[in-house]
């Protein structure tokens, strides 16, 4: 079922979201070659606890962290290690944090010291992806509108669209109808309306688009070994264009 929020329901998720983009912007600092994602990870679940916030996904479906951290070629899932990031690597970070209630979403890849000119291709596009897919959610338009204004762009750039994982409604739990690919065609699917509050987080692979998963069946990854970038922000779709929860500039 589509839910769409009320006013109060987007003022706390938009408090999360403020809190959520607080963290990402305070991993941007920690982002080094030596780091481990199980040190982002603890950062993160101490961070939380300080604000009175939770990490929405530990305990979701059984899975066991609070963040999830993917790293070069894995697309989505990834869990954090004890392993040390290199420099040239990229990872996203990608958490759900609830406070009072209040749901938000978001993942950032991050470079990892110098990284070469296509993995920062990569970034670019995927995040300029983002913002292409954000433009279209308005009252009114479709969700076609959406994955078509993403897939367009990032094909021509010479990236590839995920398929097997899509953007989502969320609030008051984590995944909730509607499903928001980043692909499709123009002026299909459903009506976006006032209130409804999505994800919309395109992930990009160098090379195919197919996925697959690790023995752990959480970790999705590129068949052929390329790397994957993942931007994702959450959006409130109002009469005034969309509203981005957990936008990182005004932090």
């Amino acid at each position: 079922m589509i839910t769409r929020k009320s006013k109060r329901e987007i003022e706390k998720m938009q408090e999360a979201g403020k809190l959520l983009a607080s963290c990402h912007k305070e991993i941007a600092k920690m982002i080094k070659p030596g780091i481990t994602t199980m040190e982002i990870e603890n950062f993160v679940e101490k961070y939380l606890a300080e604000h009175g916030a939770t990490a929405e996904q530990k305990g979701y479906n059984g899975y066991q962290f609070a963040t999830c951290a993917s790293i070069n070629d894995e697309i989505c899932h990834g869990f954090p290690r004890e392993d040390k990031l290199s420099d040239g690597d990229i990872v996203t970070i990608d958490m759900v944090v609830n406070l009072n209630g209040g749901l938000a979403d978001s993942a950032w890849t991050y470079a990892v010291g110098d990284v070469d000119e296509k993995a920062k291709r990569l970034m670019e596009v995927t995040e300029k992806s983002l913002y292409k897919g954000i433009e279209q959610a308005e009252v009114g338009k479709r969700i076609g509108d959406i994955g078509h204004a993403i897939q367009t762009y990032a094909e021509a750039e010479g990236f590839s669209v995920v398929k097997d994982f899509t953007g989502h409604g969320i609030g008051p739990t984590i995944h909730e109808d509607p499903h928001i690919p980043h692909f499709g065609e123009a002026g299909k699917g459903l009506r976006l309306k006032e209130g409804m509050v999505v994800t919309i987080e395109p992930m990009l692979n160098e090379g195919s688009w197919h996925s697959q998963m690790d023995t752990n069946n959480w970790t999705a990854r590129t068949t052929d070994q390329g790397r994957s970038a993942q931007y994702e922000h959450t959006v409130v779709i109002t009469k005034e264009g969309p509203r981005i929860l957990t936008g990182q500039d005004e932090i």
